[in-house]
């Protein structure tokens, strides 16, 4: 029998998680039944949006459930199979994170392509649901075009360095960042191309971001791509031109709050300035994976298109992972090496 180690959510966080909130163990795998695979995980990803599903509640995708094992994007290798189309050694992505190896129907694994020099992580990343979140909420949901200005929040974060890279490489007269110390403001604009980035842990924003985009009445922002919400979503809205595009992404600054927060003072100016502010969410939007993929893959081979990682070893290990992401510890995308 073949044992795997498991993480659980044993209980639902309130405000900040904390390793009481979670367990492992190891669950043993029944034998594969016809058309089922196993997989070795080798990477598993852990993201912000993990947070809200360990809330109760309504969402767009279901909470973790207590005493269950957490899901999340996950890619490894076939080490049995009985599926003519997943061979033994194949690379997979799926969404059986959280554990070290995975199995099931064979229709609930993609296999994927090895890039020589690209990890395979960066499935999880770049070239997964990452790469197409920052290219769908910049290019369909914020409807970007060339010569928009362009605020990024998060802008060292896997999404937000992803935005700013491609904005710089469709003709955008000017990519902004924000991102919460000095090392990621210099990685921000030395290693993404950034023209400009704001450490908001400096001052408040909304006086921070107008040293780039001018007062109210000067040079404004186009395109807002938000992935903090709070303070910064106040500060783009002071400074949005008429007309200008909201793609609402995140909101990682309220998502451990124990108390309801206050909406931006300024939401008028949505009327006034005749703004469009949307959200979105990645699984209603797979339909773009083949112009995406067409479009940025030959970024990334490249080179073009930069991505960076911070890489937590060991499955043990992945509830760390989790905890230093929320506290913005990671440059790029945070995955767990298995």
């Amino acid at each position: 029998m073949t044992n795997s180690t498991q993480i659980q959510l044993a209980s639902r966080p309130r405000g900040w998680p904390t390793h009481e909130n979670f367990r492992t163990v190891s669950v043993e795998l029944p034998e594969l039944s016809d058309g089922e695979i196993r997989v070795a995980n080798e990477f598993i990803s852990v993201d912000p949006y993990m947070r809200g599903r360990m809330n109760e509640g309504r969402s767009y995708i279901p909470p973790f459930e207590l005493d269950e094992t957490m899901t999340g994007g996950a890619v490894g290798r076939v080490v049995e199979s009985l599926s003519e189309d997943h061979p033994v050694g194949a690379v997979v992505l799926h969404d059986q994170g959280w554990r070290d190896i995975a199995q099931g129907p064979a229709r609930q694994f993609r296999v994927v392509a090895e890039l020589e020099g690209v990890p395979n992580s960066a499935h999880l990343g770049i070239l997964g649901t990452t790469g197409l979140t920052a290219y769908v909420g910049l290019m369909h949901i914020a409807k970007f075009r060339s010569g928009d200005s362009v605020f990024v929040s998060g802008a060292a974060g896997s999404v937000g360095s992803a935005v700013g890279q491609i904005a710089r490489l469709g003709g955008a007269s000017k990519v902004i960042g924000s991102a919460g110390s000095a090392d990621k403001v210099a990685t921000a604009v030395e290693r993404y191309g950034f023209d400009a980035a704001l450490n908001y842990r400096e001052g408040p924003v909304r006086k921070l971001l107008r040293e780039y985009f001018g007062d109210q009445d000067g040079e404004g922002i186009d395109v807002y791509f938000d992935n903090v919400g709070g303070d910064h979503l106040e500060a783009a809205l002071d400074l949005m031109n008429d007309e200008g595009r909201i793609a609402n992404c995140g909101a990682i600054s309220s998502y451990n709050a124990t108390e309801r927060t206050p909406g931006p003072d300024n939401l008028w100016l949505m009327i006034t300035r005749r703004l469009t502010m949307q959200g979105f969410t990645i699984n209603k939007q797979m339909g773009h994976y083949n112009e995406f993929i067409t479009k940025v893959g030959p970024w990334v081979a490249s080179g073009e298109l930069v991505f960076d990682e911070t890489v937590v070893e060991g499955i043990d290990n992945t509830v760390d992972a989790f905890l230093a992401l929320m506290k913005g510890a990671n440059v790029g995308k945070m995955v767990v090496k298995v």
